[in-house]
């Protein structure tokens, strides 16, 4: 996410706190705030597949997801 949109979120935010936003800016900011959520899921998603546990004899263990 560039660093644009999030100063635009940051933006969007302000102004709601002096006046109620339109629909067009609150739609905006839900957009915005979503790509942001997705963004930083998909860098500690990418983060996680490149860990591994180290055990006290040093054998590593990459991490697995936990399943539901």
């Amino acid at each position: 996410m560039k660093q644009e949109e999030i100063d635009r979120i940051s933006e969007l935010t302000r102004l709601s706190r002096e006046r109620p936003l339109t629909a067009q800016e609150q739609e905006e900011r839900a957009e915005l705030r979503r790509r942001y959520i997705d963004s930083f899921k998909a860098s500690l998603v990418s983060q996680l597949e490149t860990t591994y546990i180290v055990d006290e004899k040093g054998n590593k263990t990459k991490v697995q997801r936990k399943k539901h």
